[in-house]
């Protein structure tokens, strides 16, 4: 994967979780800039997604632990535990939340 394929994929994924954040029915809100979003709860925690460029990975930080994700064929995979990061956005984002939250990726 060139740099340039990365940036593509790795901006595609947070704004899609931006355009539902601003459509979910639980409080969130949400901050971006320079390659870091951060999705913030009714309860101010966070979980923070940045892009790691020189690795190619995406980095999710949950006020519970963190995570690689790196691109496999077209999913994205944490390196540690083999978790898909939408399945693992659904539940840390629930778990945090204290409600359901499902996030659909295109």
């Amino acid at each position: 994967m060139t740099d340039s394929e990365y940036h593509e994929l790795a901006d595609a994924l947070m704004l899609t979780i931006e355009e539902q954040i601003d459509d979910c029915d639980a409080d969130l809100d949400y901050e971006s800039a320079a390659g870091i979003l951060e999705i913030i709860f009714a309860d101010k925690s966070k979980i923070v997604i940045n892009k790691q460029a020189p690795l190619h990975q995406v980095w999710v930080a949950t006020k519970f632990n963190g995570h690689h994700f790196e691109l496999h064929g077209d999913k994205w995979i944490d390196n540690r535990s083999g978790a898909e990061f939408w399945q693992f956005m659904c539940d840390a984002a629930t778990r945090q939340a204290g409600s359901e939250i499902k996030w659909q990726h295109n």
